[in-house]
């Protein structure tokens, strides 16, 4: 038996999500063509915006279909993203220190004209520098890139609070939610952003299909990321992956109609791991656990040891863990959000990601208890032979 606690990487595809995509597997037209078996694929992807769009609060129009949340934010992180009737291009961009690295170097701005904000102590956005950074490029026209919440710590960050400040100074909000579909109740019809970004395998959905979302009307992208048929109103160019699309609104729709009764059961698993670990390591710290946090993440470190050898540890033991994001090509190293939170280098490098999912029941925890107490001990007791 093992316990697959890594949700913030990818989590279970759902069974809605693979009904919906065998069904899909079955049209065999291309959405592009004219003919009856091209207008019926044309249909469920349209069908698959219209969900999303009625969850994003937007029209369907307004949904791109991409190939995840970091090809949507590439696309959209750019000077040359026009909304609304402004068609100014943007100047400046502000990157919160905590950002998904598709954000950090993702994005299409002059290095010159990007400036990284820093985080508080707890990993929330420090709102008083990102006013000092909108008076300091008055009469630019400013872009803020800032996640729904991080996929390392769950901080959920200040979105609607900033986006006031922003839209203030005349400029627009770019949100990386791929981690807060079906994880933060809050409706995001009722979200601050301007332009929304989501990866499918973050909430049940497949992996390789994401979407953009744009809130305000019109919208417009001169310099796009992929040239070719016109695709997605002309913004991704691409045969349309029908399955995977509608794989994706089968889940996002799941995730969205059992968030509140799983953000309950989720966080009551969270609280108890971290309890646990406390009570088998008393120094061990819980990163930014007096922020607001998304109900299924945890990241703690025990000081002394080593995150590398921890997940190994865990791993043999059948509990399947993370060290951060999972975008780092299977490496292990410094979280760049830790760092920007002021966490020192020794304890950054013991740090633990634990995400539970939809699919998670409580003999997970269990099984992880086990095989953290396991590991702590063997660590210690390595550590008095060694001094």
């Amino acid at each position: 038996m093992r316990a697959y606690l890594d949700h913030n990487a990818t989590t279970p595809l759902r069974p809605a999500a693979r009904a919906a995509m065998v069904a899909a597997l079955d049209c065999v037209g291309n959405a592009s063509s004219v003919h009856a078996e091209g207008r019926a694929a044309r249909a469920e992807i349209e069908l698959a915006r219209d969900v999303l769009a009625a969850l994003v609060g937007t029209k369907s129009k307004n949904i791109v279909f991409t190939s995840g949340a970091t090809e949507a934010l590439n696309l959209a992180l750019t000077p040359e993203l026009q909304l609304g009737s402004e068609c100014a291009p943007f100047d400046r961009l502000l990157i919160a220190g905590g950002e998904h690295s598709c954000v950090l170097s993702g994005h299409r701005f002059p290095a010159a004209s990007v400036d990284i904000l820093p985080l508080t102590a707890e990993g929330v956005l420090d709102l008083k520098a990102l006013h000092a950074a909108l008076e300091k490029h008055t009469g630019h026209r400013i872009m803020l890139a800032l996640q729904a919440a991080n996929n390392e710590t769950g901080v959920i960050q200040p979105v609607a609070e900033a986006a006031q400040l922003v839209h203030a100074a005349g400029g627009a909000v770019i949100c990386d939610a791929s981690q807060a579909l079906g994880r933060i109740v809050s409706s995001f019809a009722a979200s601050s952003a301007d332009v929304l970004a989501f990866s499918g395998h973050k909430f049940g959905g497949p992996q390789g299909i994401g979407a953009l979302c744009f809130r305000p009307g019109p919208y417009h992208i001169r310099n796009m990321v992929l040239r070719g048929g016109g695709q997605e109103r002309g913004l991704r160019a691409g045969t349309e992956n029908v399955a995977a699309i509608m794989g994706f609104a089968a889940a996002a729709k799941d995730a969205a109609s059992e968030a509140e009764l799983l953000a309950a059961k989720l966080t009551s698993f969270r609280d108890a791991l971290e309890r646990k670990v406390v009570e088998i390591a008393p120094e061990a710290v819980v990163f930014g656990a007096s922020a607001p946090r998304l109900p299924n993440t945890s990241n703690f470190a025990v000081s002394g040891t080593e995150a590398q050898v921890m997940l190994m540890a865990l791993d043999i033991e059948g509990v399947a863990v993370s060290a951060g994001s999972a975008c780092s090509s299977g490496k292990v190293r410094r979280s760049h959000v830790l760092a920007a939170m002021g966490v020192p280098d020794d304890l950054a490098q013991a740090a633990i990601r634990v995400s539970f999912g939809w699919n998670s029941v409580e003999e997970d925890l269990t099984l992880f208890e086990r095989a953290f107490a396991k590991a702590v001990g063997t660590m210690k007791a390595r550590q008095v032979r060694a001094a």
